[in-house]
């Protein structure tokens, strides 16, 4: 555990509500501000605001509400324990709003302590630019199959308007200019965006930036997928809980498959955990399998790579284990 966890935790433990403020509160966020650019009417524009609970009690968020009908906002997981992450969801309500926006979000929270956190979103809303449809949506996609999906980018005007450039950050992800007409004081671009087949197995969520004629304005375009793995695994984040030293707790992880597959390794560093794989040798679609941690005499968190080896001839997606061995003061606490 780092020295600045460590002072959280203890702080946490120590201090009243009077004198620890809301600041605790607002050290669980990585971002507490986001800007959208300047975004097409009606295209898809979100920001998770992520969440990380740095304490040994539960965090509960109790509401999430907006300053401004523009942006909606959303509690992806209201409760979040030791180390568990979480999100507050922001959705630019570009349909129905046009120009210059920003808005307040307001995170309240009840437990351990009551605080309220503000984040900050902004844009700016096009009214002669829309998307058909309004973001790209790859689906479900099998690894190792290339995908494409058209698009139309449509902008009313009569300047010669064009898009000259599509960026991307994702080197799966690439997109070129089909074709370009002019139509009655109207232009329409047709792109296609291409998946690469040696994608990786997982969620896909990102934006091409288009670049047009007008110079430095650029415009993101959400892309969303999921490669499907052939195996997974829930949760994708084991948590052990918050244990003594000496503590000794078994939690279980469910490995799926598409058809039936054995188990044949399972693989840590670390030798505090321990998995059980001998109780069926049978191939199924489905095995829950017994993880067992040991708690050493270190206080801290103790976080650990975990890769399962199945007769597949591929590995199940690496997950993450984690427990939290507490120190004397926050045995003391319980």
């Amino acid at each position: 555990m780092s020295r600045k966890a460590s002072l959280l935790l203890f702080s946490f433990v120590v201090a009243s509500s009077s004198a620890f403020g809301q600041e605790w509160a607002s050290k669980m966020f990585k971002t507490k501000e986001h800007d959208f650019g300047t975004v097409a009417r009606g295209a898809k524009a979100e920001f998770d605001f992520p969440i990380s609970n740095l304490y040994l009690k539960d965090v509960h968020i109790a509401s999430a509400y907006s300053s401004c009908g523009c942006t909606s906002v959303e509690i992806v997981k209201s409760t979040l324990k030791t180390y568990e992450e979480g999100a507050i969801h922001a959705r630019f309500n570009t349909p129905t709003f046009l120009g210059s926006r920003s808005a307040t979000l307001t995170v309240v929270i009840d437990k351990p302590m009551a605080a309220t956190v503000q984040l900050h979103i902004r844009g700016v809303i096009r009214s002669d630019v829309t998307f058909e449809p309004s973001s790209v949506q790859l689906g479900d996609v099998e690894p190792g199959t290339p995908v494409e999906r058209k698009v139309k980018v449509n902008y009313f005007g009569w300047s010669n308007w064009g898009i000259t450039d599509v960026k991307s950050s994702n080197p799966n992800i690439t997109a070129k200019v089909l074709s370009t007409k002019k139509l009655n004081g109207s232009t329409v671009c047709e792109l296609a965006v291409s998946l690469d087949k040696n994608a990786t197995a997982g969620y896909l969520q990102d934006n091409l930036m288009l670049v047009t004629t007008e110079g430095s304005t650029q415009m993101p375009l959400a892309v969303e997928g999921r490669i499907v793995s052939p195996l997974t695994v829930s949760p994708s984040s084991l948590f052990m809980g918050v244990v003594q030293p000496g503590q000794e707790v078994t939690k279980s992880l469910v490995v799926k498959g598409a058809k039936p597959f054995r188990v044949l390794s399972i693989a840590c560093d670390d030798k505090a955990f321990k998995f059980d794989t001998s109780k069926d040798d049978t191939a199924k679609t489905v095995h829950v399998i017994p993880v067992t941690f040991v708690a050493g005499t270190s206080a801290g968190k103790v976080t650990q790579s975990i890769k399962i080896v199945t007769d597949l001839g591929s590995a199940a997606p690496e997950l993450s284990a984690y427990a939290v061995i507490s120190s004397q003061t926050a045995a003391n606490e319980k």
